[in-house]
């Protein structure tokens, strides 16, 4: 008779855990260096973007090693494969129809193509932006992460910090780098220039996408006690210094000032959850 007691995960061996640190700091390092060579082309005014290009691949290097950390590297694959797939198919369908983000159309600053509608790096950035803000929604909630309710306040602080790095990212990526260009709506409250549908939209279909897959995203096997992981907090920072410094450079001060404001509230709360 087959047994009904339920198996659990094999924890990966001392060779994987190596080859799996070293993928981690090798990603750290290079999402670090990315990032500064970024900045110094935003402040140099410099109308590249394979720095924004370079930096967003080694993040997404990194989202991925940081939960192989702490979950199978399959299982951090296919979470990392599925939400790219899904918000780049939404993100075309958007490009189509205007729902649910609202009108924009890309632009020649957002680079090639799929399928002659789909610029290659916008599937890239829902990982990063949704997985990064799941990182920093544990940090936050660390002191709370026994309690019945830890799940459900996870996907909601998540997707409310996605939303905030998206209000970050948009002027930077409509009025600095021109990646797309908002139509004018029927309600005429904008975000410099995106409509307040873009940042609804975010909301639902990230909490959509986090219910998905969190079931890939829980670790069978935890240990006693973990150490709190930075590494998602850093690329989430790191982002909203780049879109500042852009922003700044362009003398977007409204978007500056937001920038700052939301990235020194977050640090601080997730500084403070993670030392519990």
């Amino acid at each position: 008779m087959r047994s009904s007691i339920p198996t659990q995960e094999k924890p990966p061996s001392r060779s994987a855990e190596k080859l799996n640190s070293g993928f981690y700091w090798a990603a750290a390092f290079l999402s670090v260096a990315a990032l500064i060579v970024a900045v110094i082309k935003c402040l140099a005014a410099r109308d590249v973007n394979w720095p924004e290009t370079a930096l967003l691949a080694v993040a997404v290097a990194g989202t991925v090693a940081t939960l192989a950390r702490q979950l199978p590297l399959l299982h951090a694959l296919s979470a990392t494969v599925v939400i790219a797939c899904a918000g780049g198919g939404i993100s075309a369908l958007n490009a189509k129809t205007g729902i649910p983000f609202g009108p924009y159309i890309f632009g020649q600053g957002s680079g090639m193509r799929l399928f002659d509608v789909l610029p290659w790096m916008v599937p890239l950035f829902w990982p990063v932006a949704i997985l990064s803000s799941r990182g920093v929604a544990r940090l936050i909630l660390r002191p709370w992460r026994k309690t019945k309710a830890y799940g459900f306040r996870l996907i909601g602080l998540a997707a409310v910090l996605t939303v905030l790095f998206e209000f970050a990212f948009e002027p930077f990526a409509s009025r600095v780098k021109h990646y797309w260009y908002w139509e004018p709506t029927a309600l005429r409250v904008t975000w410099e220039g995106a409509p307040l549908v873009d940042f609804f939209g975010w909301m639902a279909v990230t909490v959509l996408m986090l219910a998905f897959v969190t079931p890939l995203l829980i670790n069978k096997n935890p240990r006693p006690k973990s150490s709190p992981d930075f590494f998602p907090l850093g690329i989430w920072l790191g982002g909203l210094v780049l879109f500042g410094v852009g922003c700044a450079a362009q003398k977007i001060w409204p978007a500056v000032a937001a920038d700052a404001t939301i990235g020194l509230l977050t640090a601080v709360f997730a500084v403070r959850g993670a030392r519990w």
